[in-house]
């Protein structure tokens, strides 16, 4: 008799499961309530899919930002590398930008979810959607089959939950994956939107809105103590900032600000020159141009959107004559330029979080096999777990690499 799998959630770790499980020629079973599969993977890397990271596996670790240990026997099983072959292998073939990020070479992430779907499809792995599970029936401390939403019982040897977190629940992701673990007494550990956008205190914040900056590094202090920095890319919006650096930020510092601490932050807004080379620019400036107006330096420095900001930061009239332009407004000058600052109040929500920090405490999971330790024949994959990295394809490496060792473990017909 053929070993039965059912796996719960067909995104990237579940669609992944089933690639392993159908390998050692099990009977496979997909259910998902949404009308169609790898709804969330339609929206990643702004619709192009940044599938993984081509660095080294070795360099995950210090991408990882909860539980890299636990991760270690997944991430070697099944590696960035394999995952690049598999799309490669089965006519999506893979090109790797800026950053080592992997994408597909159509820019198109349907192509990475037509890739697993016809991949499946073609195995006889049979996919049911617009219909959720409503909780996972067990036996003696074993699970044995699922409860579905019209009051169907399918049985089945193993279970695979891959029902994602609470980010964008617009893609289907509920949080049922917790409820169902809270009914079988599975701890999981608290939620919080990651890879968000911030919220921040001051108004002419707001007032850049829509401003991009490039090349800036972005400091986030708590007690005059750095606890983030990085360099890259940001942008203004109408609630705070957001953009790359922003987001990577937010799943460092979310446990801090979920205690209600705000945190004073800075942008360095001339990051490739020393302060000491700035000064020396400005001055030149200033002396080649001593009859035109502050405006005119301030531009020379700035994007357009900042000299208004700048000019009530430094309380200075904007027909000033650079040759007024005393010492100490020097001195503020380039401190703003090296150190803009702005207070840092909360995360977003889920609505705007690509994912969820927190979920299924690792410590209920064998991790060289994804099986529970409380719940026999349960396996679990992707974000449910609490697991999550910063951008640049490691998160959905890691829902990959998951979910293909849940569907090996849980398809061993031992």
């Amino acid at each position: 008799m053929l070993n039965k799998v059912i796996i719960i959630g067909a995104g990237a770790a579940g669609l992944m499961a089933a690639v392993a499980a159908i390998s050692n020629n099990c009977e496979v079973v997909i259910y998902d309530g949404n009308e169609k599969v790898g709804k969330k993977i339609y929206i990643t890397g702004k619709g192009r899919c940044n599938l993984t990271n081509a660095c080294d596996i070795s360099e995950y670790f210090d991408n990882i930002v909860s539980n890299d240990k636990f991760l270690y026997s997944a991430l070697y099983s099944f590696t960035n590398d394999d995952v690049i072959a598999f799309f490669n292998d089965n006519g999506c073939p893979i090109k790797v930008e800026r950053g080592n990020r992997a994408f597909p070479r159509s820019d198109k992430s349907s192509d990475i979810i037509k890739t697993l779907e016809r991949y499946l499809k073609s195995k006889g792995v049979k996919i049911v959607l617009n219909t959720k599970v409503e909780s996972i029936v067990t036996s003696n401390g074993k699970a044995c089959g699922v409860n579905l939403e019209n009051g169907r019982v399918d049985s089945c040897e193993r279970v695979i939950l891959a029902t994602g977190g609470m980010s964008y629940p617009a893609t289907g992701s509920t949080g049922d994956g917790y409820r169902f673990a809270k009914e079988l007494d599975i701890k999981v550990t608290p939620l919080r939107p990651s890879l968000v956008p911030l919220e921040t205190k001051e108004v002419y914040i707001s007032k850049l809105q829509g401003l991009s900056l490039r090349n800036v590094e972005l400091k986030i202090y708590r007690h005059d103590k750095v606890i983030y920095s990085d360099f890259g890319e940001m942008l203004f919006t109408h609630f705070g900032v957001s953009g790359p650096l922003v987001l990577s930020a937010s799943s460092v510092i979310g446990t801090v600000l979920e205690k209600g601490i705000e945190l004073k932050a800075t942008i360095d807004l001339k990051s490739a020159l020393s302060y000491k080379k700035l000064e020396d620019r400005i001055i030149r400036d200033i002396d080649n141009n001593k009859n035109k107006e502050i405006k005119f330096l301030l531009s020379s420095l700035l994007p357009n959107k900042m000299v208004g900001c700048f000019l009530d930061m430094l309380n200075v009239d904007e027909h000033l004559k650079l040759n007024e332009f005393t010492k100490e407004m020097r001195g503020r000058l380039l401190e703003l330029l090296k150190a803009f600052p702005f207070t840092i109040t909360k995360l977003r929500g889920f609505k705007e979080a690509i994912i969820t920090q927190g979920g299924i405490d690792v410590s209920e999971i064998n991790p060289s096999t994804m099986e529970s330790k409380k719940v026999k024949g349960l396996y679990f994959a992707g974000e449910v777990i609490d697991i999550d990295a910063l951008t640049g394809g490691f998160n959905l490496q890691l829902a990959f690499s998951t979910g293909h060792l849940a569907g090996l473990s849980a398809s061993d017909h031992n």
